[in-house]
């Protein structure tokens, strides 16, 4: 049987890709990732949420960064 798929052109070095490559390329892989449509979670109150544990390398991460704490 034929191979129906058109060949991909090489990949270029990582210094030749581009957001324009990027962006095509996700573009090809989105039908593949398709999600069935189902019923929306139940939302959950945020006085309910506790016991969350962050490692402290991530949390010294996390408040590295000026989006979130420093």
């Amino acid at each position: 049987m034929p191979n129906s798929i058109a060949p991909y052109p090489a990949a270029p070095s990582e210094s030749e890709a581009d957001l324009t490559d990027l962006r095509g390329d996700c573009a090809r892989m989105a039908p593949h990732w398709v999600v069935p449509v189902g019923p929306a979670p139940t939302p959950v109150s945020p006085s309910l949420i506790h016991g969350v544990r962050v490692p402290p390398a991530s949390a010294r991460l996390i408040d590295g960064m000026s989006e979130y704490g420093d």
